[in-house]
């Protein structure tokens, strides 16, 4: 075996005993979340948890947290966060979460943080939550979200500012149209950061005073990005061992 192999062969062993436990990912919107998430569940077979996904499954199955919640939503209602909570809570029972899992969406306000700190522990197997807010300048940001453009067919990603297509507005894969989503524009763009400053900032800083916190760049390239966080968990991992 060559000293690459053998160094290749060696930090794949690492990765392969090392169990993230469960992750928060943070961040404003843009900051790459989505695919620093999609990363880390192929990296370590861990699942995405997502409070969307959950939501519209208790409603397909017709559960009593579902018909409760789909009458809210009807009615232009916001979902409660005790509904919300319960259906998580419901969630965390799967089988599949004892090497950990991502928190997607959740939690988004400072009530719902509050209430998991005081509820993972009743899964007595897992270690504590760790969090790792990914930071981007805002005007970065701002070109993320009114750069993107999205292959009409096949769902490719360009942004026309760092990843602009080869011929404006075709998709280099398949020549289809791209398209500029509604809400990929600088209007929305403001609505969206009011939102996480008045609901996410908070959980942010909830973490923040905590030793289960991380801070790292999002603006170095996505493998650049995904290594750090692992680095952090790591870290992360090793001063909060287990509950």
């Amino acid at each position: 075996m060559t000293t690459d192999s053998a160094s290749h062969h060696s930090q794949a062993q690492a990765e392969s005993t090392f169990l993230p436990g469960p992750v928060l990912l943070l961040g404003a919107p843009g900051v790459g979340k989505g695919t620093q998430a999609q990363l880390l569940m192929a990296t370590f077979g861990i699942p995405q948890i997502s409070t969307g996904d959950i939501l519209r499954e208790n409603i397909a199955k017709g559960t009593e947290l579902g018909k409760t919640a789909k009458g809210l939503m009807d009615k232009g209602q916001l979902v409660p966060d005790q509904i919300v909570n319960d259906m998580v809570q419901g969630r965390l029972t799967a089988a599949d979460v004892h090497a950990g899992y991502i928190l997607d969406g959740f939690p988004r306000t400072l009530a719902q943080a509050t209430w998991l700190d005081a509820h993972l522990p009743i899964f007595r197997e897992t270690p504590p939550l760790v969090a790792v807010n990914i930071r981007v300048d805002e005007a970065e940001l701002l070109r993320r979200i009114t750069g993107r453009r999205i292959c009409s067919a096949c769902r490719h990603i360009y942004n026309i500012y760092s990843h602009p297509p080869t011929k404006p507005g075709a998709c280099d894969l398949d020549g289809s149209p791209l398209l500029h989503r509604s809400d990929d524009t600088e209007e929305a763009f403001t609505e969206r950061m009011k939102a996480y400053e008045s609901l996410t900032a908070p959980v942010i800083e909830h973490y923040r005073a905590s030793n289960r916190f991380r801070e790292v760049s999002g603006e170095p390239s996505v493998e650049e990005v995904s290594q750090t966080i692992v680095a952090a968990l790591k870290a992360l991992r090793e001063s909060n061992p287990k509950s």
